[in-house]
């Protein structure tokens, strides 16, 4: 895949920066062999936190209703769910669960993409209101790749249309137009858990964060970090 494909579908990183990396990348290793070390790295991880009992974890009733769920959603417009799909499912239940916890974030994100297009929120300004935001590292532009001209471009850009001040503080409107993104995000996404059965989404939930909760507590996941997550005692659980 051209570097220019990559760069559209991921969209947040600076073009040259993927340019750099594809497909120089495949002299040094091959697309399996990535494959394989990211799940490696996530057995390793989650084992360092959860320890042995990462092996008893029972997890295959959640699996298999995330499974059901990603096998179900539609993959129009949504590359990235579509190509991690594609990708053979682990047969480890801790490692199945990656893979479809990875695709129904995809998901999101493919839908997220949709959403900045539609508020002319582009790659580089969006990573800098998210920075202005205090939702990624402060030095997340040298990480996305982008030039301190691009930055300050899309940043005066920003302030042009009343989302920051002059002094790249977000202004009420550039807080209320990016609630604006993350709640249409949202509605294009909301069908992937309309199908479940009453409280299985609670239920979900709920063995999601006892799983997780280790992992956070032990430090695992940074905040802030470069996803833009943000940390669990702030996220809801809506009926």
């Amino acid at each position: 895949m051209p570097p220019d494909v990559v760069t559209a579908c991921f969209y947040g990183f600076a073009p040259r920066m993927v340019e750099r990396a594809l497909p120089d990348a495949w002299r040094y290793t091959t697309p399996q062999q990535a494959l394989d070390a990211r799940l490696g790295v996530f057995d390793r991880a989650i084992r360092r936190h959860v320890g042995d009992r990462v092996d008893d974890l029972a997890v295959g009733a959640l699996v298999t209703r995330l499974v059901e769920m990603v096998d179900a959603l539609p993959s129009a417009g949504a590359p990235l769910f579509a190509a991690h799909r594609a990708l053979p499912r682990p047969t480890v239940p801790h490692l199945a669960l990656f893979w479809a916890t990875t695709a129904l974030r995809e998901f999101r994100g493919d839908a997220h993409v949709a959403a900045l297009r539609a508020a002319s929120l582009g790659p580089a300004a969006s990573n800098v209101l998210m920075t202005a935001l205090g939702l990624v590292p402060q030095d997340h532009r040298r990480y996305r790749g982008w030039s301190v001209d691009e930055w300050e471009a899309a940043a005066a850009d920003l302030t042009a249309r009343g989302w920051l001040d002059e002094d790249h503080t977000v202004t009420p409107t550039g807080r209320r137009e990016r609630a604006a993104i993350e709640d249409l995000t949202d509605a294009m996404t909301a069908h992937a858990w309309a199908g479940m059965p009453d409280g299985a989404l609670r239920a979900t939930v709920t063995d999601l964060t006892a799983l997780t909760e280790p992992v956070i507590t032990a430090g695992g996941v940074p905040y802030p970090n470069g996803m833009g997550m943000a940390p669990a005692a702030e996220l809801a659980v809506t009926e």
